[in-house]
Protein backbone atom coordinates (compact mmCIF):
# COMPACT_ATOMS: atom_id res chain seq x y z
CA UNK A 1 0.00 0.00 0.00
CA UNK A 2 1.54 3.64 -0.92
CA UNK A 3 2.18 5.52 2.60
CA UNK A 4 0.42 8.13 0.90
CA UNK A 5 -2.69 6.43 1.24
CA UNK A 6 -2.34 5.53 4.89
CA UNK A 7 -3.98 7.82 7.29
CA UNK A 8 -2.43 9.81 10.04
CA UNK A 9 -2.17 7.31 12.59
CA UNK A 10 -1.41 4.39 10.67
CA UNK A 11 1.29 6.55 8.82
CA UNK A 12 2.54 7.67 12.32
CA UNK A 13 2.77 4.32 13.56
CA UNK A 14 4.24 2.21 10.86
CA UNK A 15 7.02 4.83 10.92
CA UNK A 16 7.43 4.87 14.94
CA UNK A 17 7.87 1.57 14.37
CA UNK A 18 10.61 1.67 11.77
CA UNK A 19 12.46 4.60 14.02
CA UNK A 20 12.56 1.99 16.89
CA UNK A 21 14.13 -0.47 15.09
CA UNK A 22 16.46 1.62 13.50
CA UNK A 23 17.04 2.94 16.78
CA UNK A 24 17.79 -0.75 18.67
CA UNK A 25 20.09 -1.58 14.95
CA UNK A 26 22.21 1.87 15.75
CA UNK A 27 22.59 0.93 19.42
CA UNK A 28 23.44 -2.55 18.65
CA UNK A 29 26.57 -1.45 16.08
CA UNK A 30 27.41 0.90 18.73
CA UNK A 31 27.75 -2.05 21.27
CA UNK A 32 30.25 -3.67 19.01
CA UNK A 33 32.14 -0.45 18.28
CA UNK A 34 32.33 0.26 21.90
CA UNK A 35 33.83 -3.55 22.46
CA UNK A 36 36.23 -3.01 20.11
CA UNK A 37 37.59 0.84 21.11
CA UNK A 38 36.84 0.87 24.84
CA UNK A 39 36.92 -2.60 26.24
CA UNK A 40 36.69 -1.51 29.54
CA UNK A 41 33.87 0.46 29.01
CA UNK A 42 32.92 4.07 27.45
CA UNK A 43 34.85 6.96 28.82
CA UNK A 44 36.61 10.61 28.13
CA UNK A 45 39.07 10.95 27.26
CA UNK A 46 38.48 9.56 24.12
CA UNK A 47 40.21 7.93 21.27
CA UNK A 48 42.00 8.74 18.36
CA UNK A 49 40.66 6.77 15.39
CA UNK A 50 42.65 6.35 12.35
CA UNK A 51 41.84 8.47 9.42
CA UNK A 52 40.44 5.61 7.52
CA UNK A 53 38.13 5.01 10.38
CA UNK A 54 36.73 8.65 11.10
CA UNK A 55 36.18 8.19 7.01
CA UNK A 56 34.10 4.86 7.97
CA UNK A 57 32.17 6.62 10.64
CA UNK A 58 31.55 9.87 8.76
CA UNK A 59 30.10 7.70 5.84
CA UNK A 60 28.06 5.78 8.81
CA UNK A 61 26.75 8.81 9.80
CA UNK A 62 25.85 10.07 6.13
CA UNK A 63 24.03 7.08 5.53
CA UNK A 64 21.92 7.22 8.64
CA UNK A 65 20.63 10.52 7.94
CA UNK A 66 20.34 9.62 4.37
CA UNK A 67 17.71 6.23 5.53
CA UNK A 68 15.94 8.81 7.91
CA UNK A 69 15.57 11.32 4.97
CA UNK A 70 13.83 8.57 2.61
CA UNK A 71 11.78 7.38 4.92
CA UNK A 72 10.09 10.98 5.06
CA UNK A 73 10.72 11.36 1.35
CA UNK A 74 8.32 9.26 0.85
CA UNK A 75 6.06 9.77 3.27
CA UNK A 76 5.18 13.14 2.57
CA UNK A 77 3.10 14.88 -0.12
CA UNK A 78 5.12 18.74 0.24
CA UNK A 79 8.28 19.80 0.96
CA UNK A 80 7.49 21.13 5.05
CA UNK A 81 5.71 17.13 5.47
CA UNK A 82 8.68 15.41 4.42
CA UNK A 83 10.54 18.25 7.29
CA UNK A 84 8.13 16.82 9.68
CA UNK A 85 8.42 13.50 9.10
CA UNK A 86 11.95 13.59 9.26
CA UNK A 87 11.97 15.47 12.37
CA UNK A 88 8.99 12.85 13.95
CA UNK A 89 11.60 9.79 12.63
CA UNK A 90 14.91 10.85 13.85
CA UNK A 91 13.48 11.59 17.19
CA UNK A 92 11.96 7.97 17.27
CA UNK A 93 15.48 6.55 16.20
CA UNK A 94 17.54 8.70 18.45
CA UNK A 95 15.53 8.25 21.75
CA UNK A 96 15.04 4.34 21.25
CA UNK A 97 19.16 4.43 20.18
CA UNK A 98 19.28 5.96 23.81
CA UNK A 99 17.07 3.06 25.36
CA UNK A 100 18.69 0.26 23.06
CA UNK A 101 21.63 1.44 24.62
CA UNK A 102 20.40 1.72 28.32
CA UNK A 103 18.79 -2.40 28.02
CA UNK A 104 22.20 -3.98 26.39
CA UNK A 105 24.68 -2.10 28.10
CA UNK A 106 23.02 -0.25 31.25
CA UNK A 107 24.28 2.73 29.56
CA UNK A 108 24.07 5.77 30.24
CA UNK A 109 24.74 6.08 34.01
CA UNK A 110 22.82 9.19 33.90
CA UNK A 111 20.76 11.80 31.81
CA UNK A 112 24.21 13.64 32.52
CA UNK A 113 26.20 11.53 31.45
CA UNK A 114 28.45 12.55 28.78
CA UNK A 115 28.40 11.32 25.37
CA UNK A 116 29.71 11.89 21.58
CA UNK A 117 26.79 12.43 19.38
CA UNK A 118 28.42 12.90 15.94
CA UNK A 119 31.80 13.36 14.57
CA UNK A 120 30.90 16.10 11.08
CA UNK A 121 33.17 17.86 10.95
CA UNK A 122 34.37 17.76 14.21
CA UNK A 123 32.68 15.56 17.41
CA UNK A 124 29.52 16.87 18.85
CA UNK A 125 29.78 16.03 22.79
CA UNK A 126 26.83 16.74 25.25
CA UNK A 127 24.96 15.16 28.22
CA UNK A 128 22.78 12.45 27.14
CA UNK A 129 20.30 14.74 27.85
CA UNK A 130 20.75 17.18 25.55
CA UNK A 131 20.14 14.98 22.56
CA UNK A 132 17.10 13.56 24.52
CA UNK A 133 15.41 17.07 25.09
CA UNK A 134 15.81 17.92 20.89
CA UNK A 135 14.58 14.71 19.98
CA UNK A 136 11.27 15.66 22.26
CA UNK A 137 11.29 18.85 20.57
CA UNK A 138 10.95 17.54 17.61
CA UNK A 139 7.93 15.08 18.33
CA UNK A 140 6.44 18.31 19.96
CA UNK A 141 6.62 20.27 16.34
CA UNK A 142 6.38 17.30 14.24
CA UNK A 143 3.37 15.10 15.60
CA UNK A 144 0.67 18.17 15.98
CA UNK A 145 1.76 19.55 12.49
CA UNK A 146 1.31 16.46 10.96
CA UNK A 147 -2.42 15.69 12.47
CA UNK A 148 -3.31 18.98 11.15
CA UNK A 149 -1.75 18.24 7.94
CA UNK A 150 -3.76 15.08 7.63
CA UNK A 151 -7.10 17.34 7.77
CA UNK A 152 -6.24 19.42 4.91
CA UNK A 153 -5.25 22.54 6.65
CA UNK A 154 -2.46 24.44 5.17
CA UNK A 155 0.46 23.79 7.64
CA UNK A 156 4.02 25.99 6.85
CA UNK A 157 5.94 27.85 9.03
CA UNK A 158 6.25 32.00 7.90
CA UNK A 159 9.34 33.48 7.36
CA UNK A 160 9.91 34.40 10.97
CA UNK A 161 9.04 30.96 12.04
CA UNK A 162 11.60 29.53 9.50
CA UNK A 163 14.28 32.53 11.33
CA UNK A 164 13.83 31.57 14.97
CA UNK A 165 13.70 27.50 14.19
CA UNK A 166 17.16 28.04 11.83
CA UNK A 167 18.72 30.51 14.32
CA UNK A 168 17.86 27.74 17.38
CA UNK A 169 18.83 25.08 15.63
CA UNK A 170 22.37 26.67 14.72
CA UNK A 171 22.68 27.70 18.42
CA UNK A 172 22.37 24.28 19.57
CA UNK A 173 25.02 23.04 16.77
CA UNK A 174 27.50 25.31 18.29
CA UNK A 175 26.53 24.10 21.58
CA UNK A 176 27.26 20.56 20.64
CA UNK A 177 30.72 21.47 18.91
CA UNK A 178 31.69 24.45 21.48
CA UNK A 179 34.49 22.31 23.37
CA UNK A 180 36.66 20.53 19.91
CA UNK A 181 35.85 23.75 18.18
CA UNK A 182 37.61 25.92 21.15
CA UNK A 183 40.42 23.58 21.80
CA UNK A 184 40.98 23.74 17.81
CA UNK A 185 40.57 27.45 17.79
CA UNK A 186 42.91 28.15 21.28
CA UNK A 187 45.74 26.00 20.15
CA UNK A 188 45.93 27.40 16.57
CA UNK A 189 45.47 23.80 15.14
CA UNK A 190 42.60 25.65 12.02
CA UNK A 191 45.44 25.61 9.89
CA UNK A 192 45.99 21.82 9.97
CA UNK A 193 42.16 21.04 10.53
CA UNK A 194 42.48 18.06 7.60
CA UNK A 195 45.09 16.34 9.11
CA UNK A 196 44.03 17.16 12.98
CA UNK A 197 44.03 13.30 13.93
CA UNK A 198 48.15 12.94 12.98
CA UNK A 199 48.61 16.20 14.74
CA UNK A 200 50.86 15.35 17.75
CA UNK A 201 49.45 18.00 19.60
CA UNK A 202 45.79 17.62 19.23
CA UNK A 203 46.43 13.66 20.30
CA UNK A 204 48.15 14.79 23.40
CA UNK A 205 45.03 17.22 24.01
CA UNK A 206 42.55 14.96 23.09
CA UNK A 207 44.25 12.09 25.27
CA UNK A 208 44.03 14.15 28.72
CA UNK A 209 40.62 16.06 27.65
CA UNK A 210 37.55 15.60 29.72
CA UNK A 211 34.31 17.30 29.34
CA UNK A 212 33.04 18.80 32.33
CA UNK A 213 30.60 21.81 31.08
CA UNK A 214 28.24 21.75 28.90
CA UNK A 215 27.27 25.71 27.32
CA UNK A 216 23.60 24.96 28.69
CA UNK A 217 22.76 28.97 28.47
CA UNK A 218 23.27 28.11 24.25
CA UNK A 219 21.40 24.98 23.85
CA UNK A 220 18.98 26.11 25.95
CA UNK A 221 18.59 29.39 24.16
CA UNK A 222 18.07 27.86 20.97
CA UNK A 223 15.55 25.20 22.06
CA UNK A 224 13.23 28.45 23.45
CA UNK A 225 13.40 30.14 20.03
CA UNK A 226 12.35 26.66 18.30
CA UNK A 227 9.60 26.06 20.38
CA UNK A 228 8.55 29.39 20.17
CA UNK A 229 8.05 29.10 16.33
CA UNK A 230 6.23 25.93 16.78
CA UNK A 231 4.37 26.86 19.43
CA UNK A 232 3.18 30.07 17.02
CA UNK A 233 2.43 27.77 14.57
CA UNK A 234 0.23 25.20 16.38
CA UNK A 235 -1.66 27.71 18.05
CA UNK A 236 -2.57 29.59 15.47
CA UNK A 237 -4.03 25.90 13.76
CA UNK A 238 -6.01 25.26 16.64
CA UNK A 239 -7.30 29.00 16.97
CA UNK A 240 -8.44 28.29 12.70
CA UNK A 241 -10.11 25.17 13.90
CA UNK A 242 -12.05 26.77 16.32
CA UNK A 243 -13.16 29.26 13.59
Amino acid sequence: MNSKNLNYNKKLIVIGIFGIAMGFLEAIVVVYLRKIYYPQGFTFPSIILTPEMVSIEWLRELTTIVMLAMIAILSGIDSFERILYFLYTFAIWDIFYYLGLKLILNWPESLFTWDILFLIPVPWLSPVLAPILCSLTMLYISIPLLYFKDRGYNVKFKYYQWTLTISGALLIFISFIFDYSKIIIENNLLYDFFNLLQNKEFIKINSEFIPTHFNWLIFITGEILILIAATHSIISKKKQIKN
